[in-house]
């Protein structure tokens, strides 16, 4: 049963919850990305190229025989990955950047002091008085 209790306690951390909901929103994040880089980014870049579709590159290594398939080098398919790993790294700077940049610019302002209230400023006057009174000789 210690063990049990030992993995709820770790379980319902908020590090924990914090750690899930960042992957999900993660993989929700990288299937955006794929899909952005796949169906807009690619294909201008492959019409500029000539037509090229970076995912169906490939070398046959050993062609098909009977029901064994091909052995393909599917460099394309790599190439996307890289592609897609370079948006969303650049996504990822630039969303920390401007949290860092906010960051900043709050603690550069300034704070002014509070204004104290009238109940306050009569209170510093009868202090005042109280301190002249016992300093009298």
């Amino acid at each position: 049963m210690g063990v049990l209790s030992e993995f709820k306690a770790f379980a319902v951390k908020g590090n924990v919850v914090d750690m899930a909901v960042g992957i999900i929103i993660g993989a929700a994040f990288g299937k955006i990305v794929s899909s952005f880089v796949g169906d807009v980014i690619m294909p201008p870049i492959g019409l500029l190229i000539g037509g090229v579709d970076f995912s169906d590159l490939a070398i046959t290594l050993k062609a098909a025989e009977g029901n064994a398939p091909a052995v393909m080098l599917a460099y394309g398919k790599f190439i996307q990955s890289v592609l897609d790993f370079v948006i969303v790294a650049f996504a990822i700077f630039m969303g920390v950047k401007a949290i860092n940049r906010l960051k900043r610019e709050e603690a550069v302002a300034p704070t002014l002091p509070p204004v104290p209230t009238k109940e306050e400023e009569l209170l510093g006057e009868i202090r005042d008085l109280l301190k002249a009174q016992n300093n009298r000789p």
